[in-house]
């Protein structure tokens, strides 16, 4: 058997950090098995799907390293869902029903009121054809529900929740179909399982009600059902459900300078057992995901730890991988030089600015002045190579006393404008012969 897993998301919108998760753990679990991972865009909602978010999406997802082996769209399979519509309706497992919005919600508080669970009491199911005609004469349009099984008990090893067990007779009937003729997220997606032969679905917690009742549909129509997956949801630090997590995505990633690698290494980890690591490489993670390793508790997204995480992840990122985006006269050995100091890649500009110039001036007292006036008359007078910082800083200790801190920042600030940076025996042959005497020029005048 191919494992194959999906990813549905609906283009009414951009892609967050939820989503994002919720496609990685399906693509890392079809990569590890050696299986197929399906782009499914659930474009049901003709209104609000647009062309510009499922634009969005595809690249989002290629931005992350996340490359689907195919696509499909719900939107081309309307005729699909039709023909298994009219099968479930003669077998009578969907039913049609009246109530509007309000009288809908007027019988759940009746429930709640009684101390029972608002669920659907099938009162569509007791309407002759009378009161039906009558409901149809001024004017109300049919929506339809799936009847669940109540005689059937629900069950199910999720493979990462363990055991599932559902009573049908606590779930209400779920509306399948709106009035308009439009269709809600259960049926079709259940009807795209099976014709995508999709043999493990990985979502969120949020989803296991549904679940249940889909298994319920799979089994109405004599299909095989998926295994299933249902993960902790996604918290902020606060610990609990952030609305900021709702609107945080690649957009707002690609802002700050985060790594793609860095947001995989991140997501693929929070809420297992294993620890959270700098992994570049991202078969790395793959090899060693494992269902087994998620936890039931939520997962907390840090956006500090995502900083740290990016930080030490950039250090580890090769020349050859980022050189389209470094300044085009940057060489290896400088951005070998640099990276250990960047917290991001917006700060490589910033760097490469002190080995190009010009530099900000240095505010100095008048004795280090003075000593940067000796400090390039020694320059001038070395030859130049590899090691000129450590000849040129003994020499200057030999020829003035001075050492340590007294001896070493005032060059850093004449040499680059700050107090701290780059290893000065690396950044000093970066910057050149000429253009150091210049900047000490600049700061012992």
């Amino acid at each position: 058997m191919t494992i194959r897993t999906r990813f549905a998301p609906s283009p009414t919108g951009h892609l967050h950090v939820g989503n994002i998760r919720t496609a990685l753990h399906n693509w890392m679990f079809a990569k590890k098995n050696g299986g197929e991972f399906l782009l499914r865009l659930d474009d049901t909602d003709k209104e609000r799907s647009k062309e510009e978010y499922v634009t969005a999406i595809r690249a989002d997802l290629a931005w992350l390293g996340i490359n689907p082996d195919s696509e499909e769209r719900q939107s081309a399979r309307f005729e699909r869902y039709e023909e298994r519509f009219e099968e479930l309706k003669t077998a009578g497992r969907v039913y049609p029903a009246y109530e509007t919005a309000q009288e809908l919600d007027l019988k759940r508080k009746v429930q709640l009121g009684r101390g029972k669970p608002p669920t659907y009491d099938r009162g569509a199911l007791d309407l002759t054809a009378a009161e039906i005609a009558a409901f149809e004469a001024e004017g109300r349009q049919a929506h339809w529900r799936f009847k669940l099984d109540h005689a059937t008990p629900i069950e199910w090893t999720d493979l990462i929740r363990g055991d599932q067990n559902f009573d049908p007779a606590l779930l209400s009937d779920p509306v399948i179909r709106r009035e308009d003729g439009s269709w809600l997220y259960m049926l079709p997606s259940t009807i795209d399982d099976m014709d995508m032969g999709i043999t493990h679905v990985v979502r969120g917690e949020d989803h296991v009600a549904n679940t249940a009742v889909q298994i319920q549909m799979f089994q109405a129509f004599g299909a095989s059902t998926p295994e299933f997956a249902h993960e902790a949801l996604l918290v902020g630090t606060e610990g609990k459900l952030s609305k900021r997590l709702g609107s945080l995505g690649v957009g707002g990633f690609r802002e700050r300078n985060i790594e793609p690698q860095s947001i995989v290494a991140l997501l693929a980890r929070i809420g297992t057992s294993d620890p959270v690591e700098p992994i570049a490489d991202v078969m790395t993670l793959v090899e060693g995901f494992d269902f087994s390793r998620f936890g039931r508790a939520p997962a907390r997204f840090d956006d500090e730890e995502l900083a740290q995480l990016n930080q030490k992840i950039v250090h580890l990122l090769d020349y050859a991988e980022v050189s389209d985006r470094l300044p085009s006269a940057m060489s290896a050995e400088a951005w070998g030089v640099i990276r250990p100091n960047l917290h991001d890649m917006g700060e490589v500009e910033r760097w490469w600015q002190v080995v190009t110039g010009p530099v900000a001036a240095a505010e100095l007292a008048a004795e280090d002045s003075k000593f940067l006036g000796q400090a390039r008359a020694t320059l001038e007078s070395l030859p130049w190579s590899d090691t000129i910082w450590k000849d040129w800083t003994g020499a200057l200790k030999d020829g003035t006393g001075r050492k340590g801190k007294s001896l070493f920042m005032p060059l850093r600030q004449a040499l680059t404008g700050l107090e701290h940076g780059p290893d000065m025996g690396a950044l000093l042959p970066l910057i050149g012969r000429e253009s150091a005497l210049d900047r000490l020029t600049n700061a012992s005048s």
